[in-house]
């Protein structure tokens, strides 16, 4: 089993930066990937970014990729989502989540979820 709990989210204006941790607890964090998500109100879940075990490798999303650098730090079981120059279309509740199996762009292949925290990004 994998807790995850989220911090971090807020209020920024567009163009701004903000940066979102996710504390794990549980299994040994080295073990498996981290990913974060997003969700806005009346869309799908949609897959912002992911980390492999060693922080080697990353994967964003079309939409975050030049903006958005994910990272992890394993002596703190933490994994961050560094957001800059934020946009309206940020706005949305952001999920991490742990040890995917399959896609890491497909919710249903991660196994564990953060309660999320909410990013609103104003004019």
């Amino acid at each position: 089993q994998v807790q995850l709990v989220e911090s971090g989210g807020g209020l920024v204006p567009a163009g701004g930066s903000l940066r979102l941790s996710c504390a794990a607890s549980g299994r040994a964090f080295s073990e498996y990937p981290m990913g974060w998500f997003r969700q806005a109100p009346g869309k799908e879940r949609e897959f912002v970014a992911a980390i492999t075990q060693s922080g080697s490798s990353t994967f964003y999303g079309d939409s975050v990729k030049g903006r958005f650098t994910i990272s992890r730090d394993n002596a703190k079981n933490t994994v961050y989502l560094q957001m800059n120059s934020l946009k309206l279309e940020d706005t949305a509740v952001y999920y991490c989540a742990a040890d995917p199996e399959g896609t890491f762009t497909n919710t249903d292949a991660w196994a564990f979820w953060g309660q999320g925290t909410q990013v609103t990004v104003s004019s």
